[in-house]
């Protein structure tokens, strides 16, 4: 049961980590008339503290960001005077990649004192074997994966490096034996366990969704695309010249998918969402995507990765499928907000907290 003791709920604020999607989040709470908090990591505050802080008032309001707490490290979130100031301001905290990422510690985050805005006790399961098993509960296709002796095809191996996730193409057990010798002596995936899936040759698309608890249905909030470094320099030049490709997220771009294959996507959403209930009482609160590609011969959606928090693709909302269901453009961040002003109404805060 989520702890609102001592909370003003009709003076939220909504709190976010400084990184990866906290202006989408902040645009998305204002304008639903939260307050907004981001929690910095000093020497990367500027962008929140100045660039983007709120000025003036009304129709002269400038800026999205009305507050900043600045910590020596993103992990000092964990600390319990900060977790205490966050919760005297009644934040309620909107978790995004960037702050799995950089806390790296899913006990520390399930006891995380501060109410979320979304699935607290799923944000473990972007782990690759535990997103794996929710997959193959929805029955929804992902690649075939290898052993290393086994590669007979082009395929995508994907491991960690750091406290990021690396990728490299190969083709043979000959090449990924030579891959793999390289990342070791570049001082990465020492401690890799890789997995290696096929290489789906067809568009990738991430199909980006939004569970609603109040409404109890799974909307599509909108599609994109990855652009990654240095893959799509690459693609400019008409031969490699020996560079080998990388797939490091650089960015988003939006896309959209054929009408006729709106009803597939709505029903893997859909069946997903019903399999993370299975696995949590509350199952998936909020903003979720499954991220693959499109297979031809016949069309179909391939997916090999899954979000289950906020996503890092702001143009999503320049897709037309929010504006299809509401009547306007619709952001990941605002219909969070937009959820939780509902709820607050409504007097049903527990079903959109954990």
């Amino acid at each position: 049961m989520t702890d609102l003791k001592g909370y003003q709920q009709d003076k939220l604020t909504i709190a976010v980590l400084g990184s990866h999607s906290a202006l989408e989040v902040c645009r998305g709470a204002k304008d639903e008339g939260f307050p907004t908090l981001v929690i910095c990591q000093k020497g990367r505050e500027r962008t929140y503290a100045e660039h983007f802080r709120t000025r003036g008032s009304g129709r002269n309001e400038e800026g999205v960001v009305d507050d900043v707490i600045v910590l020596e490290k993103f992990v000092d979130i964990l600390k319990p005077a900060v977790q205490q100031q966050l919760r005297k301001r009644s934040a309620v905290f909107v978790p995004h990649r960037s702050f799995v990422v950089y806390l790296h510690d899913y006990d520390a985050i399930e006891r995380f004192s501060v109410p979320m805005l979304g699935s607290r006790g799923l944000l473990r399961y972007e782990e690759r074997e535990l997103q794996l098993g929710l997959l193959k509960q929805a029955k929804i296709r992902t690649p075939k994966t290898f052993k290393p002796s086994e590669i007979d095809r082009p395929v995508i191996v994907k491991l960690q490096e750091g406290i990021e996730r690396g990728f490299f193409v190969c083709s043979s057990p000959k090449e990924y034996s030579a891959a793999m010798k390289g990342k070791v002596r570049a001082g990465g995936a020492k401690n890799a366990k890789p997995l290696i899936e096929e290489f789906v040759a067809g568009p990738p698309v991430n199909l980006n969704y939004f569970y609603s608890p109040l409404k109890k249905r799974v909307e599509l909030l909108g599609t994109d695309t990855r652009r990654q470094t240095n893959l799509d320099g690459l693609y400019r030049i008409p031969f490699s010249h020996g560079i080998p490709a990388t797939f490091e997220e650089a960015g988003h771009i939006s896309v959209t998918v054929l009408e006729s294959m709106l009803e597939s996507a709505f029903s893997m959403g859909e069946r997903f969402a019903d399999v993370t209930r299975k696995e949590k009482a509350q199952g998936i609160i909020g903003p979720f995507a499954l991220q693959g590609a499109i297979t031809s011969s016949p069309k179909e959606f391939v997916i090999f990765d899954v979000s289950l928090r906020m996503p890092g693709s702001p143009g999503t909302q320049y897709t037309p499928y929010m504006q299809y269901l509401y009547g306007k453009g619709v952001s990941a961040g605002r219909r969070l907000a937009m959820e939780l002003r509902h709820a607050v109404e409504q007097g049903r805060l527990p079903e959109v907290l954990t």
